[in-house]
């Protein structure tokens, strides 16, 4: 574990996905085509505020019929449900479809989204699909593939290692910060900068929306509204 703390990430839950990108760009330009989602998701909760917690990564199978038996399902099912639990909190359950057809069956609807909440995890976000949207639990966020009516022969097929969902890949433990625009990966050492980069890149960017706001505006107001934003350090 890291020394950060429920206060450093609850503060980066003050601004949206977007902008936490525009922070990491800012710190590694490299970060600019990896670490977040490229595909639209369907949102429980478009109007919620952005969650920010630890992945707890699983893959799931819902398209076939599975082969253990009942028994095994459910040890499978109750290690799932100990690997949530026991792990850092606030937490972001992130699981991978792995179906050729990802969504054939909801893992998250009334009971996943409560038991998981219950667990301290804030939302899910998911390439698989969603039901029971209006009774989701209280404050329990999701993102997923698509919304879908059946669980299928729905089940856990692993938990706590490396997956993807809609081109992010997501490591067990690492900082996650999602809202109705998708989500992105927040590597450790950017967590207590973004604050300050964010704040320059505001500052920066409130120069040129009020030379647009004005009346008149221009192309050659624009260019030197740029040219002052340039100069903000």
């Amino acid at each position: 574990m890291t020394d950060i703390t429920t206060e450093d990430l609850a503060r980066l839950a003050d601004w949206d996905t977007p902008t936490i990108c525009n922070g990491l760009e800012l710190i590694n330009p490299a970060w600019r085509l990896s670490g977040y989602t490229v595909q639209p998701f369907a949102c429980v909760r478009p109007e919620a505020k952005p969650m920010v917690g630890y992945a707890r990564t699983a893959t799931i199978r819902a398209g076939s019929v599975p082969s253990r038996s009942a028994e095994e399902m459910r040890d499978a099912r109750l290690a799932y449900y100990d690997y949530i639990d026991r792990g850092p909190k606030p937490s972001i359950t992130v699981i991978q479809d792995l179906d050729s057809e990802p969504g054939v069956g909801a893992w998250w609807g009334e009971v996943n989204s409560t038991i998981h909440a219950g667990l301290g995890s804030l939302g899910t976000i998911t390439n698989g699909s969603i039901r029971d949207l209006a009774d989701f639990a209280p404050g329990f966020q999701g993102l997923a593939g698509k919304i879908g009516p059946s669980h299928a022969h729905v089940r856990v097929t692993g938990h706590g290692g490396t997956i993807e969902v809609h081109g992010m890949t997501v490591r067990d433990g690492d900082i996650v910060h999602a809202d109705c625009h998708g989500a992105v990966v927040v590597p450790v050492s950017a967590v207590r900068e973004l604050p300050d980069v964010i704040g320059l890149i505001a500052r920066r960017e409130a120069v040129m929306l009020e030379a647009a706001s004005k009346p008149g505006f221009t192309s050659d107001a624009l260019r030197a509204a740029m040219a002052e934003a340039a100069k903000i350090t």
